[in-house]
């Protein structure tokens, strides 16, 4: 599995941003890479090394549309802790 088939992209919400202050970034990533696998797409991507991998399976929620019932997608999402002093650059300016 490819670097750029792991991480399928970052997770940005008010509490993934309060994160990024403690070097925690947040990716939704494939289903099946495995914490190692993970670590090693985030040092190959943006080239800073990894401290810990934590991961999330999320099920998708029951919505409804009138009487339409349907259910959003599930996703992994892991929380990727920085070494001090590393950081990365989602938004430049």
């Amino acid at each position: 599995m490819e670097a750029r088939d792991i991480l399928i992209r970052p997770l940005i919400t008010e509490r993934t941003t309060d994160l990024m202050a403690d070097g925690k970034y947040v990716f939704v990533v494939d289903r099946r890479a495995n914490k190692i696998q993970i670590a090693d797409a985030v040092h190959e991507i943006f080239n800073v090394k990894v401290e810990d991998v934590n991961t999330v399976n999320v099920k998708g929620k029951t919505k409804r549309r009138g009487r339409t019932v349907g259910k959003t997608a599930s996703y992994k999402k892991a929380i990727v802790k920085l070494a001090a002093g590393e950081t990365i650059e989602f938004f430049t300016a």
